[in-house]
Order: structure tokens, then sequence, then C-alpha cells
């Protein structure tokens, strides 16, 4: 195969497909190369002169910050976001690529689980919630005792209980009682007190917390019943007495939990939440392309797929205001950029400082680069809604939710806002799981596939190195997605991640 990646015709940048040595022939560009140039790495197909705009997707990635000869590795050392910060002119074209789904006549189904109210969960936990980072130690003492592992005989005669698990997070005191961030906290968590893929929760507090349960529940409109308890440690008279009674509580949940058959139902009922992390430079020629033809195909078929990480849509998002169902969806979605610029603003950074370390090396050198390769996972449909953090998703279709780009955050977000499934691409092998909603992992390149193949469940990298399309690695994951709703276990699931990647977004002071 050509050992070059032309992704359009106006580009100035083609992507090293292996290792590239000074002195190559580049037949399909008349170019020699200049340098050594690693894989997944931009070489300019011209001369560059510094200040000129440099080009991937036919998209602006950034701007040449030296003059660059043809030939030359463009990256961190001559590639730049320009004088203004990348702030450069987008045409936001609101709505002129919007077009209505055309959806499938025989929508397939998967098994899962119905509940009473008629919401379709993918997975049937049992939860332990704290308000507090005080009670964090309580809350997983009560779940490990009813680890499979080291406690097999507590699950034993209830098979259809996929476990019991603690979500405890470093926040819920030393702030603010009013405010964004106390809203924000009280909104992801009951979000995943209401989550479908639990059958129950308890929830866990100190008792002087500044996020009291009881403030939390009347705010978030929660009440208890028999599969939804709460209680804290003060109260109760102590750890020890906190924690068995926690044991006491799921002991009389898990009769209920365990009477759950999975039945076939519409792939409508899905929601999945999308993430990319340990990202390099051919996220956004293999995985996340593919991953967006799945969801393409996912909302022909009924369901709901949210794409996030604000950041890292960045001087991409005039891609998604293009595809806006309404003058009022795009314009929340600019209102979101905006607050971002100036969130970085006052906190003294930029926008570039999201691609990380990881990022840079595997060939990504600005966030507008990233970005537009991050897009890809949402797929060609019509943005039907904008969500802030952790806000539940009511619409169905191709809908974005404000988050970090921060994954354990963002997908938390996600998760509270009701994804029963998330899938991950990764470049680099990022290790990530999440509970309670089942996470697969796609790998955008071989490499990564026969080094990590034990944390990824679909490698991508054949679009790059053996000549599949992207369509056929598309319909791929859709057959993946579904065998994973229908409760077939995912890598990281079988590697036990999940409870430690409950991280709630934390905005305003810490006090």
């Amino acid at each position: 195969m050509d050992p070059i990646i032309r992704l359009h015709p106006q580009d100035d940048v083609v992507i090293a497909r292996q290792q590239l040595l000074s002195g190559a022939k580049l037949e399909s560009e008349n170019l020699t190369v200049r340098g050594l140039i690693p894989p997944g790495h931009k070489v300019a197909t011209r001369k560059i002169s510094k200040g000129e705009p440099v080009r991937r997707y036919n998209q602006i990635i950034g701007f040449a910050t030296a003059d660059i000869e043809a030939g030359a590795h463009v990256h961190t050392q001559n590639l730049g976001m320009g004088a203004e910060g990348g702030a450069f002119a987008r045409d936001y074209a609101i709505g002129v690529d919007a077009k209505p789904t055309e959806y499938v006549k025989t929508p397939r189904t998967f098994k899962g689980i119905v509940r009473a109210d008629g919401r379709v969960a993918t997975r049937n936990y049992l939860g332990i919630l704290t308000s507090v980072n005080c009670s964090a130690t309580a809350a997983r003492a009560i779940a490990s005792h009813f680890d499979r592992e080291t406690h097999p005989e507590a699950l034993a005669a209830f098979p259809n209980v996929d476990g019991v698990v603690a979500l405890t997070m470093g926040s819920g005191c030393g702030m603010g009682n009013t405010g964004e961030g106390i809203d924000m906290l009280r909104r992801t968590l009951s979000g995943y007190a209401r989550h479908v893929n639990f059958c129950g929760v308890l929830m866990v507090g100190l008792g002087c917390e500044t996020n009291q349960i009881s403030d939390l529940l009347t705010a978030e409109h929660l009440s208890e019943n028999p599969l939804f308890q709460t209680f804290n440690i003060q109260e109760t008279g102590g750890t020890k007495k906190t924690v068995q009674k926690g044991i006491e509580l799921i002991k009389k949940m898990l009769p209920h939990a365990n009477n759950v058959v999975r039945t076939e139902v519409p792939i409508s009922h899905l929601v999945l939440g999308l993430q990319c992390g340990g990202s390099d430079g051919y996220s956004g020629i293999s995985a996340n392309p593919a991953l967006g033809v799945a969801v393409d195909m996912l909302v022909q078929h009924g369901a709901t797929a949210i794409l996030s990480e604000t950041p890292e849509i960045y001087g991409a998002e005039h891609l998604l205001t293009r595809r806006a169902a309404s003058r009022e969806v795009a314009e929340k979605l600019i209102e979101r950029i905006h607050w971002w610029e100036d969130y970085c603003a006052r906190n003294q950074g930029e926008m570039n400082n999201n691609p990380s370390a990881g990022n840079k090396a595997g060939g990504l050198t600005t966030i507008l680069e990233k970005s537009l390769g991050a897009v890809a996972k949402g797929g060609t449909m019509r943005l039907e809604a904008v969500y802030e953090y952790a806000q539940p998703v009511t619409a169905k279709g191709f809908v974005y939710m404000d988050t970090p780009g921060y994954d354990p955050v963002s997908a938390t977000g996600q998760v509270a806002g009701g994804a029963t499934m998330i899938c991950f691409t990764t470049g680099r092998g990022s290790a990530y799981g999440c509970s309670p909603s089942p996470s697969i992992k796609l790998s955008t390149n071989n490499a990564l596939w026969q080094r990590q193949s034990e944390d990824i469940d679909i490698n991508c990298g054949e679009i790059v190195d053996s000549g599949m399309t992207i369509q056929e690695k598309g319909a791929q994951i859709f057959e993946l997605i579904i065998k994973v709703a229908s409760g077939e276990r995912t890598k990281s699931e079988l590697h036990g991640y999940g409870q430690n990647e409950f991280v709630p977004w934390q905005v305003g002071a810490v006090m």
C-alpha cells in the first residue's frame, strides 16, 4: 500500500502510514521525504510560508510558525494556532447540511431489560452513591461485601444481577451551597440515582457536608422508596454500623433486582455516549469515522447518540452548526464554545492546551486538528439538541452534551444524562471502563491492537493497513453494539473497570 494517506485533494499535508525515512520517495505525491517522520504524522506536500494556514480534511488545522519545505515533517516545531489563538473566522452556516433522517423500515432489536416505567436497560446493577468524599470508604466497604471475586457466595443466588458497585467522588463539601458547582453535582448524582441500568441505589452521606442529601432530594425531585435508600454516617452511629446497614439494605434489594429477564426490544431504546481518549494521527482516519458510520445506523433505527468533549470540537464546531436542526440548537452550541473560551481565559489557560503529550506523540499538533478528527465520531445525521453537563437527554437522534475533554469527567456527564452504553476510540491505548454502562473500546491502528488487544474490543487499524472500508468497519461496530447491549461483556468489564471512573465535573471555587 502507499506509505502515505491523502485525505482531501486540497490538503497541504499527507499522513504517514508507516515510519518514513529521510530521502524516501513518495511517488503518489512526487515528493522526497526530509527527515524522519513517525507513523501517523504529517508530511508537507508543498512549500508553506510562515503565517500561511495549513489544511487537513480540507479544514484549517493551524498556521505555519516557520517556513516549511515540501516533504518536511509538519508538527509542533513549525505549526501553531496562529497569532489570535486559532480564532479565525468559521462559517457556521446554520442548518445548511441538516437533512431529515431516513429511518429504516424494519428496525433491529436487542435483548434488553425492560423496567416497570418502560425504560430499557443494558445492564442490571445495584449502586452505592455518596453525597460527599467523606462517605467514600464506607460506600466501598458495602460494595466489597458483594464482590464476586472475593465473596462469591454473596451473589451466588442472584445470577441476573450484574454486580454491586460503589461510585465515590472527591467532592460534596468545601463548596458553595448554591450556584453552578453544586447544581451540577446534584444533577450528576440525580442522573445516576435514576439511571435505568441501576435496579436499586443507596446514597450514603456523612451528615454535615454542604451537599446535604435532603437538599439534593428536594432540588432534584427525588424521593425514597424500597429501591432508593439514603442515610448518613453520623446519624447511623459510625462507619461500622453504616457499612452493616448498607449491606442489609442491599440484601433486601437483591431478590427484586434478580427478578428480571432480557427480552427483544427495538434498538431505538439505546442511548450511546461517544468518547475518544489517547487520540493519535489515525483517530480521524479510522476509528472515529467508522464509529460515525455506526452512529448514523443507530440514528436511522431511532436510537440516540451523544457527542461531547467541547474542548475537543473547538475549531470544528462549524461542522456541527451546519447540521443543526434549528437556529436555537446551533446558537446553544456556539454559546457553550464561548463559555469555554471565557473559562480558559479566567483560569489563565488556552484552548490549545488540550492536546496531551500522548496526542502529540501520536501525530496530533493543535486542538484544531484533534477536533476535526473527534467530530467524525458524530456521523452525518442532523444535530437535534444541545445539553449542558449531566442534563437528562430526552431527544432522539444525534445530540450534543457540553463536557470537558477529560474522558472520565465527560463520560460521567453522558451517563448521568442517560447513556446506557459508551463507545470509546483510542490510538494510544486508554484504559477505561464505566459503571453502570458498558464501554466498547476501539483501536485506531494495528500496532495498538497487537500491543494491547486485551483492552480493545474492536480494531479499526484495518482501515489504515488492510484496505477495509470505513463503511465495513462501521457495520462491524454496529453489530458489536447490539451484542454488548444484549449482555455480551466488554474487555473493560472483564477487567473490572468502572467504579473508579466516576468523576463528576467540579466547577467553581473549592472553599
